[in-house]
């Protein structure tokens, strides 16, 4: 399933972020990604209607199957290209940077090519 940039990088926030912790909350996901509690609080309703994170009472966002499976598809798209484009040459927060953007346009072919060019390495 196809979903927008903005969502891609909303549940791989999620997901990194409950690699880190035993609660997500959206304030969490706000400060993270440096938006407005309430644009968070939208999205993640959003979210919720569209079956890609659960939401308890107590406001803790856990992420469903299918949002996981979202989300672990673009992490694995931007730890490639990160380590990709370092070693190259490029400097890491840049290539954080710039792999963040990529990682949502690369073509599913591409992205193979460069994953079997990195095993190889």
């Amino acid at each position: 399933m196809r979903i927008q940039e903005s969502a891609e990088n909303y549940l791989e926030t999620i997901l990194q972020l409950s690699e880190n912790s035993d609660t997500v909350r959206a304030v969490d996901v706000a400060r993270a990604l440096g938006f407005s509690k309430p644009s968070v609080s939208y999205a993640m309703k959003q979210f919720r209607e569209n079956g890609y994170i659960l939401v308890s009472a107590s406001g803790a966002i856990t992420l469903t199957d299918s949002g996981r499976e979202i989300a672990e598809h673009v992490l694995e798209r931007h730890t490639l290209i990160t380590d990709m484009l370092v070693s190259i040459g490029v400097g890491e927060a840049t290539a954080r940077e710039d792999a963040c953007r990529i990682e949502h346009v690369i073509s599913g072919e591409t992205f193979d090519a460069i994953k079997n060019h990195m095993k190889k390495r």
